[in-house]
């Protein structure tokens, strides 16, 4: 068992723009790619990828010191230190949990798709910790190593399932066939979208209101370019933390600079796992008839290309700070994981069909529960941070805005400790996702 751990620590070290792409590759040579197309394509994938780690920690560097000068300038004081997801990381590889739970993923996932049961293949292993954390989670609080496993079991199937839900939605919005979305983090907000979704649909007034910046028939206004959402949105955070001219006019070129380098990067992606997918669907139907609709879930990185999901984002982070500033009860400043709205609500965007007006107002109740959930973790993870080794100040509490404030995560959690209300909620919690599995079959017949 050491052995395998060491091995895991090993592999995991791996930057997931190494892992992803050659997992692919390894795909291509299996699905029979000439070797110049296989190459090229990992290529691509890979730069994509290295390009969207490269902008978003200049993105990280650019806003830290902003939303750090608002706390100083405006006195506030947030005792819990928001640091980001590298903690969640380190927690899940460090628990014992973790080396029975990477073969136990792969092998519920062979499962699914051997009965019919899914059509995703999760070959995204470097989100495998997104699952095996909540196993540590579990853990952790009721020290029973089966719970642990049937907590990482539970979020298997979900994650799995919600990724099926997805694909619709990305092929339908982004035209690219045979690709679905990975993390739990992001697809598991599915049935919520959804249903927010179906309500929209359902409200006179609001139901014809759309802002959808990708569908502007060739004339693209000020408001449908990214760019001057980024010039706008650094403005306002430079003018709250004080800035002077000159420093507000950086921040609001760098903010620009970003939105219109993110897409470029999410294109190069597209580029370089679309022959690959199409290869694989190819080399699927040849040899198993009855299973030519299968998706390959990836990182969301992938639809970084489209404006209403940067957009999106990039409103919902202004957004997120003032409900910090105003929700009772919230003891976080959103710091470390603030840039992770962009892909964190990209499948809520598609859901919404691109409508960034439908997509902020159902942003603003997740990011208020980020915000409530990651305070209420920040105890738990504090404690499992400092006992994989991570050091902090002395009586510093720590949190993920958006990974420890991670909804299906502490439903569960509260569900298998038992919790009255979490027991309560399965009816409803099951109906969203029923109305998910509809909308996903609907949308598949209009193919």
């Amino acid at each position: 068992m050491d052995t395998f751990k060491h091995f895991l620590d090993i592999f995991f070290s791996f930057k997931p723009y190494v892992m992803l792409p050659l997992f692919m590759l390894i795909i291509a040579f299996i699905v029979r790619m000439k070797i110049s197309e296989a190459f090229l394509s990992a290529l691509k994938l890979a730069v994509g990828f290295a390009g969207i780690f490269i902008v978003f920690s200049y993105f990280v560097d650019t806003i830290k010191p902003a939303v750090q000068a608002i706390t100083v300038v405006r006195g506030l004081d947030f005792p819990v230190l928001d640091v980001g997801w590298p903690p969640l990381a380190a927690i899940t590889w460090s628990s014992p949990i973790a080396p029975i739970s990477i073969p136990l993923i792969i092998a519920i996932n062979i499962i699914m798709i051997a009965t019919n049961t899914t059509k995703t293949i999760y070959i995204d292993m470097w989100n495998f910790w997104h699952l095996v954390l909540m196993g540590a989670f579990v853990l952790s609080v009721t020290d029973n190593f089966i719970l642990g496993i049937c907590a990482v079991i539970v979020i298997t199937v979900y994650n799995i399932k919600t990724a099926d839900w997805t694909a619709p939605h990305v092929e339908r919005e982004e035209g690219m066939d045979g690709v679905t979305i990975s993390p739990v983090s992001v697809v598991g907000l599915v049935p919520f979208s959804v249903t927010m979704d179906y309500l929209y649909d359902r409200i006179p007034w609001f139901n014809r209101l759309s802002y959808n910046p990708g569908k502007s028939g060739g004339k693209i206004g000020l408001l449908s370019e990214p760019m001057i959402i980024g010039v706008i949105i650094g403005a306002l955070l430079g003018l709250a933390a004080g800035y002077s001219v000159k420093k507000i006019l950086e921040v609001s070129i760098q903010l620009a600079a970003v939105m219109f380098l993110l897409p470029q990067c999410g294109e190069l992606i597209g580029k370089g796992i679309g022959p690959i997918s199409r290869q694989l669907k190819v080399w699927i139907g040849q040899r198993f008839p009855k299973k030519k609709e299968l998706y390959v879930a990836v990182n969301p990185e992938v639809l970084m290309n489209n404006r209403s999901v940067m957009i999106t984002g990039l409103i919902l982070m202004p957004v997120a700070l003032i409900i910090a500033l105003i929700i009772p009860g919230n003891r976080v400043l959103p710091l470390g994981d603030l840039p992770n709205l962009i892909s964190i609500m990209s499948v809520t965007v598609l859901i919404s069909r691109g409508n960034v007006i439908r997509s902020v107002v159902t942003g603003i109740p997740v990011v208020a529960t980020f915000l409530l959930i990651s305070t209420r973790m920040a105890g738990l993870i504090t404690k499992l941070s400092a006992a994989s080794g991570m050091s902090f100040g002395a009586g510093e509490q720590i949190t993920a805005f958006t990974d420890g404030g991670n909804h299906v995560r502490f439903y569960l959690l509260n569900l298998f400790q038992g919790n009255l209300v979490a027991i309560g909620i399965i009816p409803v919690i099951l109906g969203m996702m029923y109305l998910s599995y509809r909308r996903a079959k609907a949308d598949r017949r209009e193919r």
